[in-house]
């Protein structure tokens, strides 16, 4: 009996770190704006609007809890109008209200996936034509030369900022025909397995944590072409090791190892899968809020969207208040509560079961939090 087993009985423990998560999630809804605020104290930020990013990230969590079907048409209408309205007409790209937001090409490049994926699980569509089809390209996109010289010069001391700016750029590729494509992904491809650790299977440099992020974030890469990533034995170990000796203080530390196993899909030992699942739950629980959420950090939520992307030596304290997304409380986080839904999923797709739907309770929980919200 599956229930009976020693892996689906690993994984009850996790179903009790989402009990009021459904409800949280719903409560993030600004209805004014139409999109979803990054964690409770945003609200109370002078100017401050939900952000792209967190709309979406709420947009897949609702999907994956499949709840999509239930919400009100209204809340839909109003969620494609968000998106819609975020997109610049001439440029093609979605940029959020905050000024600084153009600076960051990650930021940049993740808003149009973010908003592309949004509008399709909505049933609509960008107004205007995507950067790769608008001819508004970085510039390093002007051939597989320049894209080589590109990726040559981005900084690899921090794998995880490093690999995020590299991985990016995937969403140009994306736009471009067939066999321009391919002259574009061969070059990444042969590049980033010349630099791959022979040894460890990671890229770039950091904490053994760090690096494993960097490497997830390249996965995102190699995952959109279809290409498997090489080294997968390497980086199976090297992930064993993170979480055999080191301390996940991050929700990404958590949820980067158990992505990179979903895609990777290695050879598992059961008690290497036990220890895996055991491991992951003790460390997101040391993450839950009272408010049914989960925080970014052990510490308390960060208020600077994607903090771990901020360069080495860098303190988000001491960065412009206009990139703050909340008051930086201890508190559960939009970005923590998408990642902790998705390892949940992911872990029960590495134990071959399939996750359990919310029941009926949390999900009448969820329809009055968001119908409280809409009014």
């Amino acid at each position: 009996m599956i229930r009976e087993s020693a892996i689906y009985k690993a994984l009850q423990p996790m179903e009790g770190l989402f009990t009021e998560l459904p409800s949280w999630l719903a409560g993030q809804y600004d209805a004014k704006s139409g999109g979803f605020f990054y964690a409770r104290s945003s609200c109370r930020l002078e100017g401050r609007v939900p952000d792209i990013e967190s709309t979406a990230q709420a947009l897949n969590m609702i999907a994956r809890l499949e709840l999509l079907d239930e919400v009100p048409t209204e809340v839909k209408e109003r969620l494609v109008v968000f998106f819609q309205s975020k997109q610049h007409p001439e440029s093609g790209y979605f940029y959020d209200d905050d000024p600084l937001m153009k600076e960051d090409e990650v930021m940049v490049a993740r808003a149009i996936g973010y908003s592309r994926n949004a509008l399709r699980l909505l049933g609509a569509a960008p107004l205007y034509p995507l950067p790769g089809t608008a001819d508004q390209a970085p510039a390093y996109m002007e051939s597989p030369e320049s894209y080589l010289r590109w990726l040559e010069s981005i900084e690899l001391s921090n794998s995880w900022r490093g690999c995020d700016r590299l991985s990016c750029s995937h969403v140009y590729l994306k736009d471009l025909s067939v066999d321009v494509q391919k002259n574009y992904t061969d070059t990444a491809l042969h590049f980033f397995e010349r630099i791959q650790n022979e040894h460890t299977g990671l890229w770039g440099e950091g904490s053994l944590y760090v690096q494993i992020s960097g490497t997830f974030k390249l996965h995102i890469f190699y995952n959109s072409f279809k290409v498997p990533m090489p080294r997968s034995a390497k980086i199976y170990t090297s992930i064993l090791q993170a979480l055999r000796h080191d301390s996940a203080t991050d929700m990404c530390y958590i949820r980067n190892p158990i992505h990179l196993l979903s895609y990777l899909k290695p050879s598992m030992l059961k008690s290497e899968l036990l220890f895996i699942l055991l491991t992951t739950t003790a460390n997101m629980s040391r993450l839950l809020r009272s408010d049914g959420g989960f925080s970014r950090e052990l510490e308390h939520s960060p208020p600077a969207p994607n903090v771990a992307q901020v360069k080495p030596g860098d303190s988000y304290p001491n960065m412009p208040k206009a990139v703050f997304l909340s008051e930086g409380l201890v508190e559960g986080d939009m970005n923590a509560a998408t990642q902790a839904l998705l390892i949940r999923s992911l872990c029960y797709e590495l134990a071959g079961l399939e996750a359990p739907r919310l029941n009926e309770q949390q999900r009448a929980a969820f329809l009055q939090a968001l119908a409280l919200a809409s009014s």
